[in-house]
Protein backbone atom coordinates (compact mmCIF):
# COMPACT_ATOMS: atom_id res chain seq x y z
CA UNK A 1 0.00 0.00 0.00
CA UNK A 2 1.03 3.60 -0.58
CA UNK A 3 1.14 5.67 2.60
CA UNK A 4 -0.05 9.23 2.02
CA UNK A 5 -0.87 12.22 4.16
CA UNK A 6 -4.58 11.49 3.77
CA UNK A 7 -4.79 7.75 4.45
CA UNK A 8 -7.63 7.16 6.90
CA UNK A 9 -7.72 4.82 9.87
CA UNK A 10 -10.49 2.80 8.18
CA UNK A 11 -8.29 2.33 5.09
CA UNK A 12 -5.34 1.27 7.23
CA UNK A 13 -7.54 -1.18 9.13
CA UNK A 14 -8.71 -2.70 5.83
CA UNK A 15 -5.15 -3.04 4.56
CA UNK A 16 -4.05 -4.67 7.81
CA UNK A 17 -7.03 -7.05 7.69
CA UNK A 18 -6.30 -8.02 4.08
CA UNK A 19 -2.61 -8.57 4.74
CA UNK A 20 -1.54 -5.83 2.33
CA UNK A 21 0.62 -4.44 5.12
CA UNK A 22 1.59 -5.47 8.62
CA UNK A 23 1.59 -3.29 11.70
CA UNK A 24 5.38 -3.62 11.82
CA UNK A 25 5.72 -2.38 8.25
CA UNK A 26 3.28 0.47 8.85
CA UNK A 27 5.04 1.49 12.06
CA UNK A 28 8.45 1.35 10.38
CA UNK A 29 7.24 3.60 7.58
CA UNK A 30 5.82 6.19 9.95
CA UNK A 31 8.91 6.10 12.17
CA UNK A 32 11.10 6.58 9.09
CA UNK A 33 9.04 9.60 8.05
CA UNK A 34 9.29 11.01 11.57
CA UNK A 35 13.06 10.54 11.65
CA UNK A 36 13.40 12.18 8.24
CA UNK A 37 11.23 15.09 9.39
CA UNK A 38 13.45 15.55 12.42
CA UNK A 39 16.63 15.32 10.32
CA UNK A 40 15.26 18.09 8.09
CA UNK A 41 14.78 20.38 11.12
CA UNK A 42 11.16 19.51 11.90
CA UNK A 43 9.86 19.74 15.44
CA UNK A 44 6.65 17.70 15.45
CA UNK A 45 7.83 15.10 17.95
CA UNK A 46 9.46 15.86 21.29
CA UNK A 47 10.50 12.21 21.46
CA UNK A 48 10.03 9.04 19.46
CA UNK A 49 9.69 5.63 21.08
CA UNK A 50 10.64 3.51 18.11
CA UNK A 51 11.80 0.38 19.91
CA UNK A 52 8.70 0.15 22.07
CA UNK A 53 6.43 1.01 19.13
CA UNK A 54 7.89 -1.84 17.07
CA UNK A 55 7.43 -4.23 20.00
CA UNK A 56 3.76 -3.19 20.15
CA UNK A 57 3.45 -3.60 16.39
CA UNK A 58 4.92 -7.12 16.49
CA UNK A 59 2.52 -8.02 19.28
CA UNK A 60 -0.37 -6.62 17.24
CA UNK A 61 0.58 -8.67 14.20
CA UNK A 62 0.82 -11.81 16.33
CA UNK A 63 -2.58 -11.14 17.87
CA UNK A 64 -4.13 -10.57 14.44
CA UNK A 65 -2.66 -13.84 13.20
CA UNK A 66 -4.38 -15.52 16.15
CA UNK A 67 -7.69 -13.90 15.23
CA UNK A 68 -7.60 -11.21 17.92
CA UNK A 69 -8.38 -7.69 16.63
CA UNK A 70 -9.42 -5.37 19.43
CA UNK A 71 -10.80 -2.54 17.27
CA UNK A 72 -10.20 -0.70 13.99
CA UNK A 73 -7.22 0.89 15.78
CA UNK A 74 -5.45 -2.45 16.19
CA UNK A 75 -1.90 -2.07 14.86
CA UNK A 76 -2.45 1.56 13.83
CA UNK A 77 0.24 4.10 14.92
CA UNK A 78 -0.98 7.06 16.97
CA UNK A 79 0.92 10.06 18.38
CA UNK A 80 0.45 11.31 21.94
CA UNK A 81 0.56 14.93 23.05
CA UNK A 82 3.29 15.61 25.60
CA UNK A 83 0.68 16.21 28.31
CA UNK A 84 -0.37 12.59 28.76
CA UNK A 85 1.40 10.14 31.02
CA UNK A 86 2.88 7.14 29.24
CA UNK A 87 4.38 4.66 31.63
CA UNK A 88 8.15 4.97 31.81
CA UNK A 89 8.18 8.38 30.12
CA UNK A 90 8.40 11.95 31.38
CA UNK A 91 5.36 14.16 30.75
CA UNK A 92 7.12 17.48 30.24
CA UNK A 93 4.26 19.44 28.63
CA UNK A 94 7.02 20.65 26.26
CA UNK A 95 8.53 22.67 29.11
CA UNK A 96 12.06 22.67 30.50
CA UNK A 97 10.51 23.17 33.94
CA UNK A 98 9.26 19.56 33.89
CA UNK A 99 12.08 18.02 31.87
CA UNK A 100 13.60 16.41 34.98
CA UNK A 101 10.29 15.18 36.41
CA UNK A 102 10.16 11.47 37.27
CA UNK A 103 8.86 9.12 34.59
CA UNK A 104 5.20 8.16 34.86
CA UNK A 105 4.58 4.85 36.59
CA UNK A 106 1.29 4.30 34.74
CA UNK A 107 -0.45 5.39 31.56
CA UNK A 108 -2.96 8.20 31.59
CA UNK A 109 -6.42 6.67 31.36
CA UNK A 110 -6.89 7.98 27.81
CA UNK A 111 -3.58 6.41 26.78
CA UNK A 112 -4.51 3.13 28.47
CA UNK A 113 -7.75 3.08 26.49
CA UNK A 114 -5.86 3.56 23.22
CA UNK A 115 -3.59 0.67 24.17
CA UNK A 116 -6.60 -1.49 24.98
CA UNK A 117 -7.98 -0.68 21.51
CA UNK A 118 -4.72 -1.99 20.03
CA UNK A 119 -3.15 1.31 18.94
CA UNK A 120 0.62 1.51 18.56
CA UNK A 121 2.05 4.54 20.39
CA UNK A 122 4.75 6.20 18.30
CA UNK A 123 5.94 9.06 20.47
CA UNK A 124 5.23 12.31 22.27
CA UNK A 125 4.30 15.38 20.23
CA UNK A 126 5.43 18.96 20.60
CA UNK A 127 3.05 21.69 21.70
CA UNK A 128 2.70 25.18 23.09
CA UNK A 129 4.34 24.99 26.51
CA UNK A 130 1.77 23.78 29.07
CA UNK A 131 -0.86 24.00 26.29
CA UNK A 132 -1.24 27.73 26.93
CA UNK A 133 -1.36 29.20 23.41
CA UNK A 134 -3.36 28.76 20.23
CA UNK A 135 -0.34 29.40 18.01
CA UNK A 136 2.00 26.51 18.78
CA UNK A 137 5.23 28.46 19.26
CA UNK A 138 7.74 26.71 21.54
CA UNK A 139 11.11 28.32 22.34
CA UNK A 140 12.44 25.17 24.02
CA UNK A 141 11.77 22.37 21.55
CA UNK A 142 11.27 24.39 18.38
CA UNK A 143 8.07 25.48 16.68
CA UNK A 144 6.27 22.94 14.48
CA UNK A 145 5.66 24.57 11.12
CA UNK A 146 2.54 24.40 9.01
CA UNK A 147 2.93 21.47 6.60
CA UNK A 148 1.21 23.49 3.86
CA UNK A 149 3.33 26.63 4.28
CA UNK A 150 6.56 26.42 6.26
CA UNK A 151 6.51 30.14 7.04
CA UNK A 152 3.26 29.79 8.99
CA UNK A 153 2.30 28.26 12.31
CA UNK A 154 0.66 24.87 12.56
CA UNK A 155 -1.62 26.17 15.32
CA UNK A 156 -1.71 25.26 18.98
CA UNK A 157 -1.56 24.00 21.37
CA UNK A 158 -1.60 20.51 19.76
CA UNK A 159 0.78 21.72 17.06
CA UNK A 160 3.03 18.69 16.81
CA UNK A 161 0.10 16.30 16.85
CA UNK A 162 -1.46 17.96 13.83
CA UNK A 163 1.82 17.92 11.92
CA UNK A 164 2.33 14.20 12.61
CA UNK A 165 -1.04 13.44 11.05
CA UNK A 166 -0.67 15.82 8.11
CA UNK A 167 2.73 14.37 7.18
CA UNK A 168 1.78 10.69 7.67
CA UNK A 169 3.97 10.33 10.76
CA UNK A 170 0.91 9.01 12.62
CA UNK A 171 -2.58 7.97 11.57
CA UNK A 172 -4.16 10.06 14.30
CA UNK A 173 -3.15 12.21 17.24
CA UNK A 174 -4.34 12.36 20.84
CA UNK A 175 -4.63 16.01 21.85
CA UNK A 176 -6.24 18.30 24.36
CA UNK A 177 -8.51 21.30 23.93
CA UNK A 178 -8.98 23.99 26.58
CA UNK A 179 -9.78 26.85 24.22
CA UNK A 180 -9.37 25.37 20.77
CA UNK A 181 -6.12 23.41 20.98
CA UNK A 182 -7.46 20.54 18.86
CA UNK A 183 -9.61 22.55 16.45
CA UNK A 184 -7.16 25.38 15.71
CA UNK A 185 -4.31 23.19 14.40
CA UNK A 186 -6.87 21.05 12.58
CA UNK A 187 -8.21 24.13 10.81
CA UNK A 188 -4.76 25.47 9.94
CA UNK A 189 -3.41 22.11 8.70
CA UNK A 190 -6.44 20.94 6.68
CA UNK A 191 -7.40 18.21 9.15
CA UNK A 192 -10.45 17.15 11.15
CA UNK A 193 -10.45 17.69 14.89
CA UNK A 194 -13.03 16.75 17.49
CA UNK A 195 -13.39 18.37 20.90
CA UNK A 196 -15.74 16.17 22.91
CA UNK A 197 -17.81 17.31 25.86
CA UNK A 198 -15.20 17.71 28.60
CA UNK A 199 -16.55 14.90 30.78
CA UNK A 200 -16.56 12.30 27.98
CA UNK A 201 -12.84 11.47 27.90
CA UNK A 202 -11.03 11.03 31.23
CA UNK A 203 -8.12 13.35 31.98
CA UNK A 204 -6.57 11.33 34.81
CA UNK A 205 -2.82 11.23 34.27
CA UNK A 206 -2.72 14.43 32.21
CA UNK A 207 -0.88 17.67 33.01
CA UNK A 208 -3.80 20.09 33.51
CA UNK A 209 -4.26 23.62 32.26
CA UNK A 210 -7.79 24.40 33.41
CA UNK A 211 -9.80 21.82 35.33
CA UNK A 212 -13.03 23.49 34.24
CA UNK A 213 -12.28 23.72 30.54
CA UNK A 214 -9.81 20.96 29.61
CA UNK A 215 -10.97 18.19 27.28
CA UNK A 216 -9.17 15.46 25.34
CA UNK A 217 -9.86 14.28 21.82
CA UNK A 218 -8.51 13.35 18.39
CA UNK A 219 -7.00 14.98 15.33
CA UNK A 220 -7.19 12.88 12.18
CA UNK A 221 -8.06 12.86 8.47
CA UNK A 222 -11.82 12.41 8.62
CA UNK A 223 -14.87 12.43 10.83
CA UNK A 224 -14.84 8.64 10.72
CA UNK A 225 -11.23 8.61 11.98
CA UNK A 226 -12.22 10.91 14.83
CA UNK A 227 -15.23 8.73 15.62
CA UNK A 228 -13.03 5.62 15.81
CA UNK A 229 -10.60 7.34 18.16
CA UNK A 230 -13.45 8.84 20.19
CA UNK A 231 -14.98 5.38 20.61
CA UNK A 232 -11.72 4.09 22.09
CA UNK A 233 -11.24 7.14 24.32
CA UNK A 234 -14.81 7.45 25.60
CA UNK A 235 -16.11 3.89 25.32
CA UNK A 236 -18.97 5.20 23.19
CA UNK A 237 -19.15 3.89 19.62
CA UNK A 238 -21.55 5.95 17.53
CA UNK A 239 -21.37 3.68 14.49
CA UNK A 240 -21.42 5.12 10.98
CA UNK A 241 -24.72 6.97 10.95
CA UNK A 242 -24.94 10.03 8.72
CA UNK A 243 -28.30 11.81 8.63
CA UNK A 244 -29.77 13.33 5.51
CA UNK A 245 -28.94 17.01 5.43
CA UNK A 246 -32.34 17.91 4.02
CA UNK A 247 -34.44 19.36 6.81
CA UNK A 248 -31.62 19.72 9.34
CA UNK A 249 -31.58 23.14 10.91
CA UNK A 250 -28.28 24.99 11.32
CA UNK A 251 -27.78 28.32 13.07
CA UNK A 252 -25.02 30.88 12.75
CA UNK A 253 -24.51 34.22 14.40
CA UNK A 254 -22.54 37.33 13.54
CA UNK A 255 -22.41 38.23 17.23
CA UNK A 256 -18.79 38.00 18.46
CA UNK A 257 -17.71 34.85 16.55
CA UNK A 258 -18.71 36.40 13.23
CA UNK A 259 -16.78 39.65 13.60
CA UNK A 260 -13.26 40.49 12.36
CA UNK A 261 -13.20 37.38 10.18
CA UNK A 262 -10.56 37.39 7.44
CA UNK A 263 -12.07 37.72 3.94
CA UNK A 264 -10.89 34.31 2.74
CA UNK A 265 -12.20 32.65 5.90
CA UNK A 266 -15.54 34.38 5.45
CA UNK A 267 -15.62 33.32 1.80
CA UNK A 268 -15.05 29.67 2.72
CA UNK A 269 -17.64 29.83 5.49
CA UNK A 270 -20.26 31.42 3.24
CA UNK A 271 -19.57 28.84 0.54
CA UNK A 272 -20.11 26.03 3.05
CA UNK A 273 -23.43 27.58 4.13
CA UNK A 274 -24.51 27.84 0.50
CA UNK A 275 -23.73 24.15 -0.07
CA UNK A 276 -25.80 23.23 2.96
CA UNK A 277 -28.74 25.28 1.69
CA UNK A 278 -28.47 23.66 -1.73
CA UNK A 279 -28.54 20.24 -0.03
CA UNK A 280 -31.87 21.13 1.57
CA UNK A 281 -30.68 22.11 5.03
CA UNK A 282 -32.24 25.08 6.77
CA UNK A 283 -29.48 27.61 7.54
CA UNK A 284 -30.58 30.56 9.63
CA UNK A 285 -28.89 33.51 11.24
CA UNK A 286 -29.75 34.03 14.91
CA UNK A 287 -28.86 36.55 17.58
CA UNK A 288 -26.56 35.70 20.49
CA UNK A 289 -25.63 39.13 21.88
CA UNK A 290 -24.66 37.69 25.26
CA UNK A 291 -21.45 36.42 23.66
CA UNK A 292 -20.30 40.03 23.59
CA UNK A 293 -19.98 39.82 27.39
CA UNK A 294 -17.13 37.28 27.14
CA UNK A 295 -14.22 39.75 26.88
CA UNK A 296 -15.34 41.47 30.09
CA UNK A 297 -16.07 38.17 31.87
CA UNK A 298 -12.58 36.89 31.03
CA UNK A 299 -10.85 40.25 31.33
CA UNK A 300 -8.78 39.14 34.33
CA UNK A 301 -7.49 36.02 32.62
CA UNK A 302 -10.62 33.93 33.07
CA UNK A 303 -10.92 30.43 34.41
CA UNK A 304 -7.78 29.34 32.56
CA UNK A 305 -5.47 31.78 34.33
CA UNK A 306 -7.08 31.20 37.73
CA UNK A 307 -6.87 27.42 37.52
CA UNK A 308 -3.45 27.39 35.83
CA UNK A 309 -2.08 29.61 38.60
CA UNK A 310 -3.37 27.18 41.22
CA UNK A 311 -1.40 24.32 39.61
CA UNK A 312 1.72 26.29 38.61
CA UNK A 313 2.28 28.65 41.53
CA UNK A 314 4.92 26.51 43.30
CA UNK A 315 6.63 25.42 40.08
CA UNK A 316 6.75 29.03 38.87
CA UNK A 317 8.40 30.10 42.09
CA UNK A 318 11.03 27.38 41.78
CA UNK A 319 11.61 27.31 38.02
CA UNK A 320 9.98 30.39 36.56
CA UNK A 321 13.11 31.29 34.59
CA UNK A 322 12.77 28.03 32.63
CA UNK A 323 9.26 28.86 31.39
CA UNK A 324 8.38 30.43 28.08
CA UNK A 325 7.96 33.91 29.53
CA UNK A 326 4.86 34.60 27.44
CA UNK A 327 3.23 31.55 28.99
CA UNK A 328 4.42 32.52 32.46
CA UNK A 329 2.93 35.99 32.07
CA UNK A 330 -0.47 34.55 31.15
CA UNK A 331 -0.43 32.14 34.08
CA UNK A 332 0.55 34.87 36.55
CA UNK A 333 -2.61 36.78 35.68
CA UNK A 334 -4.39 34.23 37.81
CA UNK A 335 -2.49 35.48 40.87
CA UNK A 336 -4.48 38.71 40.69
CA UNK A 337 -7.84 36.95 41.00
CA UNK A 338 -9.45 36.53 44.39
CA UNK A 339 -11.94 33.90 45.49
CA UNK A 340 -14.82 36.25 44.71
CA UNK A 341 -13.50 36.75 41.15
CA UNK A 342 -13.33 33.00 40.64
CA UNK A 343 -16.85 32.43 41.93
CA UNK A 344 -18.09 35.27 39.74
CA UNK A 345 -16.53 33.48 36.77
CA UNK A 346 -18.24 30.21 37.63
CA UNK A 347 -21.56 32.01 38.05
CA UNK A 348 -21.14 33.84 34.75
CA UNK A 349 -20.35 30.58 33.00
CA UNK A 350 -23.43 28.86 34.41
CA UNK A 351 -25.59 31.81 33.38
CA UNK A 352 -24.28 31.85 29.80
CA UNK A 353 -24.70 28.09 29.46
CA UNK A 354 -28.35 28.61 30.37
CA UNK A 355 -28.66 31.36 27.78
CA UNK A 356 -26.97 29.16 25.18
CA UNK A 357 -29.47 26.36 25.77
CA UNK A 358 -32.28 28.75 24.90
CA UNK A 359 -30.50 30.33 21.94
CA UNK A 360 -29.48 27.01 20.41
CA UNK A 361 -32.65 25.05 21.17
CA UNK A 362 -34.14 25.46 17.65
CA UNK A 363 -31.03 24.11 15.90
CA UNK A 364 -29.45 20.74 15.23
CA UNK A 365 -26.02 22.40 15.26
CA UNK A 366 -24.36 25.79 15.52
CA UNK A 367 -21.97 26.73 12.72
CA UNK A 368 -19.06 29.17 12.87
CA UNK A 369 -15.57 29.60 11.43
CA UNK A 370 -13.32 27.45 13.60
CA UNK A 371 -10.72 30.24 13.50
CA UNK A 372 -11.30 33.78 12.32
CA UNK A 373 -8.04 34.10 10.37
CA UNK A 374 -5.69 32.07 8.19
CA UNK A 375 -2.63 30.52 9.79
CA UNK A 376 -0.34 33.48 10.62
CA UNK A 377 3.34 33.67 9.78
CA UNK A 378 5.79 32.61 12.47
CA UNK A 379 8.37 35.41 12.20
CA UNK A 380 6.20 38.37 13.31
CA UNK A 381 4.89 36.35 16.26
CA UNK A 382 8.39 35.47 17.42
CA UNK A 383 9.59 39.05 17.01
CA UNK A 384 6.97 41.01 18.91
CA UNK A 385 5.05 40.27 22.09
CA UNK A 386 2.18 42.63 21.22
CA UNK A 387 1.67 40.90 17.87
CA UNK A 388 1.85 37.51 19.53
CA UNK A 389 -0.75 38.26 22.19
CA UNK A 390 -3.16 40.05 19.83
CA UNK A 391 -2.96 37.24 17.27
CA UNK A 392 -3.26 34.56 19.92
CA UNK A 393 -6.42 36.16 21.26
CA UNK A 394 -8.04 36.30 17.83
CA UNK A 395 -7.05 32.72 17.00
CA UNK A 396 -8.53 31.43 20.25
CA UNK A 397 -11.65 33.58 20.20
CA UNK A 398 -14.19 31.42 18.37
CA UNK A 399 -13.08 28.02 19.57
CA UNK A 400 -12.85 29.05 23.22
CA UNK A 401 -16.56 29.94 23.24
CA UNK A 402 -17.40 26.23 23.03
CA UNK A 403 -15.17 25.37 25.99
CA UNK A 404 -16.71 28.15 28.07
CA UNK A 405 -20.20 26.88 27.22
CA UNK A 406 -19.21 23.26 28.01
CA UNK A 407 -19.92 22.12 24.47
CA UNK A 408 -18.56 19.76 21.86
CA UNK A 409 -17.38 20.66 18.37
CA UNK A 410 -15.89 19.36 15.15
CA UNK A 411 -13.62 21.34 12.89
CA UNK A 412 -13.90 20.25 9.26
CA UNK A 413 -11.46 21.46 6.60
CA UNK A 414 -12.76 23.75 3.93
CA UNK A 415 -11.03 26.02 1.43
CA UNK A 416 -11.53 29.28 -0.39
CA UNK A 417 -10.32 29.40 -4.00
CA UNK A 418 -7.53 26.90 -3.37
CA UNK A 419 -5.96 28.99 -0.64
CA UNK A 420 -4.80 27.73 2.73
CA UNK A 421 -7.41 25.61 4.52
CA UNK A 422 -9.70 27.00 7.17
CA UNK A 423 -12.08 25.23 9.50
CA UNK A 424 -15.84 24.91 9.58
CA UNK A 425 -16.95 24.54 13.19
CA UNK A 426 -19.95 22.29 13.88
CA UNK A 427 -20.85 22.92 17.49
CA UNK A 428 -23.38 21.96 20.16
CA UNK A 429 -23.73 21.97 23.92
CA UNK A 430 -22.68 19.24 26.34
CA UNK A 431 -23.87 15.73 25.59
CA UNK A 432 -24.50 16.18 21.86
CA UNK A 433 -21.25 14.45 20.86
CA UNK A 434 -23.00 11.69 18.90
CA UNK A 435 -25.16 14.20 17.04
CA UNK A 436 -22.20 16.41 16.11
CA UNK A 437 -20.21 13.46 14.78
CA UNK A 438 -23.17 12.11 12.82
CA UNK A 439 -23.95 15.50 11.30
CA UNK A 440 -20.25 15.94 10.65
CA UNK A 441 -20.18 12.81 8.49
CA UNK A 442 -22.91 14.23 6.25
CA UNK A 443 -21.39 17.72 6.05
CA UNK A 444 -17.95 16.28 5.32
CA UNK A 445 -19.33 14.30 2.38
CA UNK A 446 -21.04 17.43 1.06
CA UNK A 447 -17.91 19.59 1.37
CA UNK A 448 -15.85 16.95 -0.41
CA UNK A 449 -18.18 17.31 -3.38
CA UNK A 450 -19.88 13.93 -3.37
CA UNK A 451 -22.95 14.75 -1.35
CA UNK A 452 -26.28 13.65 -2.89
CA UNK A 453 -28.51 14.93 -0.13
Amino acid sequence: MELTGKTTIRELAADLAAGRITSVELTQRMLARAEAHRAQGGHAYVSLDGEQALMEARASDAARAAGIVASPLAGVPISIKDLFDVRGQVSSAASLALADAPPADADALAVARLRAAGAVLLGRTNMSEFAFSGLGLNPHYGTPRNPLDHERVAGGSTSGGAVTVALAMAAGALGTDTGGSIRIPSAFCGLTGFKPTAACVPLAGTVPLSRSLDSAGPIAHSVDCCAILYAALSGHDIGAQAPALKGLRFGFTTDYVGTHVAPLVQQAFDAALDKLRQAGALVEQFDFPELLELPAINGGGGLVAAEAWHWHRVLLEEKGAQYDQRVAARIRRGQQQGAFDYIDLLDARARLIGVARRRLAPFDAWLMPSVAILAPEVAPLEADDATFFATNGLVLRNASVINFLDGCALSLPCHADGELPVGLGICALAGADDTVLQIGRAVETLLQGSGKE
